[in-house]
């Protein structure tokens, strides 16, 4: 058999597991040596010859760890480990179109137990300041807010304020990045199952329990503002 004949039969070998073996023992050198934010790791060629495998692997493994976040390249330094945005890795697979319904009816799910849960965030970072914005927020809106399930702008007006309020740069990002979906699941009919409309609490009902209530209270009241949008996930 000639050699170009030979060539052909020859099968190109999937190199995919080793460049996942090199990315989660990048990971644990890293880990295990105590490297930290900031820290300079070795060079391609440094690290291929170390670990026995081609700087193509190296590469690809080091692509890897640069798309999550976990390293970047800096001018006159080198690659150095670095805090990834989590915000920003779950805002590229963050695309309502392309998620199946479970996914969406979850992360509405998450938004409205997220925003149960961070009462004694906001009590605890909550200025004379905050009420009086929040307070302008609810005077601008039309005197049916109450009966209305969601309105777009009233929500991220006074939504958004309260993820302001906590001063968690982390939990206000992640509220960014969920309210498309969030929005999305609303709009496109997902959840609209015909319920019994509730009357729930305000905006401006909330507000007075800020200005007067406790943390329970206002957990207390955001799950009942928030209940028709329960019944359209468990009703």
């Amino acid at each position: 058999m000639a050699n170009q004949d030979l060539i052909h039969h020859i099968p190109t070998i999937d190199t995919s597991s080793l460049v996942d073996k090199v990315e989660m023992q990048l990971l644990e050198i890293f880990i295990n040596r105590g490297l930290k934010t900031g820290d300079v790791i070795p060079k391609e060629v440094e690290l291929a010859a170390a670990m026995g495998v081609s700087r193509t692997v190296i590469r690809e493994s080091l692509t890897r760890l640069k798309t999550m976040g976990l390293i970047d390249s800096k001018k006159h330094k080198g690659t150095v480990l670095t805090s990834p945005n989590l915000a920003q890795i779950l805002q590229r697979s963050m695309i309502p179109k392309i998620l199946d319904d479970e996914t969406l009816k979850n992360i509405f799910e998450i938004r409205l137990i997220l925003e149960i849960g961070m009462a004694d965030s906001i009590f605890h970072h909550i200025t004379d300041d905050d009420i009086r914005e929040l307070e302008e927020i609810t005077d601008s809106e039309p005197t049916s807010t109450e009966d209305v399930l969601f309105d777009i702008d009233h929500e991220i007006k006074f939504h958004g304020k309260l993820y302001e309020i906590t001063n968690n740069e982390t939990l206000k990002n992640f509220q960014t990045i969920l309210l498309p979906a969030f929005n999305f699941t609303y709009d496109s009919g997902l959840i609209n199952k015909p319920i019994k409309k509730k009357k729930h609490i305000s905006h401006k009902g909330l507000v007075e329990i800020l200005k007067t209530g406790n943390p329970k209270k206002f957990r207390e009241a955001m799950r009942k503002h928030l209940d028709n949008h329960f019944s359209r996930l468990f009703d």
